[in-house]
């Protein structure tokens, strides 16, 4: 699995772990970047299956699985603690890891994330499916930006979707992984195990996504014992492009408040 690492080196950085949604991309993350790198140390990655990490993925893929590649490979680079921030599928990831890795997953932050999918976003996966298989991949390419951003944000950003519409019809992650990767996402169900989440927990929705209604974080909220909740007003499922400045003022101010306190215990001799 490739994964990029920047930001600060020395040992004492908290590790902040930036997870994609379907798309699996780590590019997503560009819009946090530059602002995460001035305190963290940032991973990004390309999810098994996507971009830089090309595979085949078995039947049966799951969760689970996305869960123990991730740490495997953190592992491998010697991180064994860290924040994670996943965007929808991403964020299954991390409350997957919160359960399997409880003593390496410190905090998590979830945006547009759901505890299963409600029957509203599966419709919209089923749509999306369904152009897949029925239409090609040109199709399901160039409907998928409806379902991320606002219809204003879409209009003055036209020319951008265009390209980006370009960059994933060239690298398509394949239409067997990404059905197996949609099966994954759409049968994962946290309703009985979220309560075993106790490690600090930022939920982040955007009151006017399309694809996961808002109301799907509200009740992740009510079912994470040590959660937070931030809704911005507007910004589409993918508002941490649309509105990053907003999207990275919630981020950062919430590390920032539940990061842990600097322990400074007195020396065991001092000069009288």
């Amino acid at each position: 699995m490739h994964l990029d690492i920047s930001g600060l080196a020395q040992p004492s950085a908290s590790t902040l772990v930036l997870s994609a949604g379907l798309g699996g991309l780590g590019s997503f993350w560009q819009p946090q970047l530059a602002e995460l790198r001035k305190a963290y140390r940032v991973v990004t990655y390309d999810q098994r299956g996507t971009g830089r990490s090309p595979d085949t993925l078995p039947a049966g893929y799951s969760m689970r699985d996305m869960a123990e590649e991730l740490a495997s490979a953190l592992a491998a680079r010697d991180i064994v603690r860290f924040d994670i921030i996943g965007h929808a599928l991403g964020g299954m990831v991390a409350m997957q890891l919160a359960l399997d890795y409880p003593e390496r997953v410190a905090r998590l932050a979830i945006v547009n994330g759901w505890l299963r999918l409600d029957a509203h976003t599966r419709r919209c996966f089923q749509v999306r499916q369904d152009l897949l298989l029925n239409v090609g991949v040109e199709a399901y390419v160039r409907a998928q930006p409806l379902f991320l951003y606002p219809a204003d944000w879409l209009a003055e950003n036209e020319a951008r979707i265009e390209a980006e519409d370009a960059l994933h019809n060239a690298h398509f992650q394949g239409t067997e992984n990404l059905l197996r990767r949609l099966h994954a996402l759409m049968s994962c169900d946290f309703t009985q195990q979220a309560g075993q989440i106790t490690q600090p927990a930022l939920l982040i929705c955007s009151q006017d996504d399309l694809l996961v209604p808002s109301i799907c974080s509200q009740k992740l909220y009510e079912a994470l014992p040590n959660a937070t909740l931030e809704a911005m007003p507007r910004g589409g499922h993918a508002m941490s492009v649309t509105e990053s400045a907003a999207f990275n003022a919630l981020l950062l101010t919430w590390l920032d408040e539940t990061a842990p306190a600097h322990f400074s215990p007195e020396p065991l001799w001092q000069k009288p």
